[in-house]
């Protein structure tokens, strides 16, 4: 061989050795996201309630033992001050909340959580009947949970559906 097959070849194995690590760092599995939300609507008029759900779900294979969460508005909703809402209480199996009755919310899980288990809570976002119309309310969530024995953590944040806030169109105006 030449020297330039041996330089194609040593770039070539470089080249091909690159690609298959940085593959196979990012798996293609459709795992269930640790946070999934769901509401029973995406619009509102002043005065309704929307029921927003979030299930946690354990992805780990060991027990998680420590789970950390938190319910914010998203900056986007937090720049419509004419926006009136509360995240009026919390509800759901082996769930307790932090902060019901304002903007935000703490949410605590009773551990352990088993792998492949959720714990879901529902949250009412009550409009107050005097809130501004024609805007957004989302929320995002931080989530930092503890498994492995304490020994391995994970964190992330998670996005609500976006409620549209609409107010009655006003019928028109009879013909006289």
């Amino acid at each position: 061989m030449r020297i330039t097959h041996l330089r194609r070849f040593g770039l070539a194995a470089a080249l091909a050795s690159s690609l298959a690590l940085f593959g196979m760092g990012q798996s293609a599995s459709a795992a269930t996201p640790d946070v999934s939300f769901s509401a029973d609507a995406t619009t509102a008029k002043p005065g309704s309630t929307v029921n927003l759900s979030m299930t946690f779900t354990n992805n780990q294979t060991t027990d998680v033992w420590f789970v950390y969460q938190s319910v914010q508005p998203t900056w986007a909703t937090t720049q419509r001050p004419d926006l009136k809402y509360t995240l009026a209480s919390c509800s759901g199996t082996g769930v307790t909340c932090t902060g019901t009755g304002t903007t935000t919310l703490g949410v605590n899980y009773s551990v352990p959580v088993a792998p492949g288990t959720s714990r879901t809570v529902t949250i009412p976002v009550q409009v107050a009947a005097d809130s501004g119309c024609n805007g957004n309310i989302a929320f995002y969530s931080y989530v930092y949970y503890e498994f492995n024995d304490s020994q391995s953590h994970q964190d992330g944040t998670f996005n609500s559906p976006t409620l549209r806030v609409n107010c009655a169109t006003p019928a028109p105006a009879a013909v006289h």
